[in-house]
């Protein structure tokens, strides 16, 4: 477990990798994204993306997993209060393997609840040739040491 004030700006993490296949994507889709590009072979080859592609959502989910597994943990869990910045720059395709770098961008006290404060983090999602397939910089709710 990570303290507020243990963490500075500059700080980085990295994930595992995570092994995505045409399965998982459809399955995810089916669920959640019911959209023929993340369903359908064929009619995702006559889409926007060309071919089979993740839902982004599905890209947040996995994440989202690859950074509560990584050595990434703030004190009271990975809280978000508040999103600066969502995209997802590039499509996941089945066979990608993704992996998650985050960096401490601030760090700042709560003025009203001295026991907690925030830390802005960008964490990106990159695939097998280090290709950024998502960007999230957001706002989390770390608790401060005990005193």
């Amino acid at each position: 477990m990570i303290w507020l004030e243990e963490f500075a700006p500059g700080q980085k993490f990295v994930s595992k990798a995570l092994r995505l296949d045409a399965a998982a994507i459809k399955a995810f889709a089916t669920q959640f994204d019911p959209q023929p590009f993340h369903l359908d072979e064929a009619a995702a080859r006559d889409s926007f993306f060309g071919g089979l592609a993740a839902s982004g959502w599905h890209t947040a989910a996995l994440s989202m997993r690859l950074l509560v597994e990584s050595g990434f943990r703030p004190a009271g869990g990975i809280i978000g209060s508040r999103a600066d910045e969502l995209k997802w720059p590039r499509p996941v395709r089945p066979g990608d393997e993704l992996h998650v770098q985050a960096e401490v961008l601030e760090v700042r006290r709560s003025d009203s609840r001295p026991n907690q404060g925030f830390i802005k983090c960008r964490t990106t999602t990159l695939n097998q040739k280090d290709e950024q397939v998502q960007v999230l910089v957001m706002n989390l709710l770390v608790q401060a040491r005990p005193m």
